[in-house]
């Protein structure tokens, strides 16, 4: 099991670096104990979680309501909860 990923009783919860306003949104890799996500969205007036929200709703099939900003609104270093994902759906999902 990857350090950036933990399972419970609901799904997930994923532990992120993210790096807003990047030239496209992806996936990198590792990045210490958490994954390393590039966000096209600029870190302003929330456009950056929501951006990350529906990117890792897109990339794990999961609704829009499954995937939650459990901690690090202003922070780079954030944690999501999405409900209804398996670990290993998760980890294929979030390759880079």
């Amino acid at each position: 099991m990857s350090d950036w990923l933990r399972a419970d009783q609901d799904g997930v919860v994923l532990s992120l670096h993210i790096q807003p306003g990047a030239k496209k949104t992806e996936v990198v890799g590792p990045h210490g104990d958490t994954l390393k996500i590039r966000l096209a969205a600029p870190p302003v007036d929330g456009k950056a979680n929501a951006a990350l929200l529906a990117f890792v709703a897109e990339k794990l099939g999961a609704g829009k309501a499954a995937v939650e900003l459990v901690s690090g609104q202003t922070s780079r270093a954030k944690r999501v909860r999405v409900a209804g994902v398996t670990a290993e759906q998760a980890l294929a999902g979030l390759q880079p």
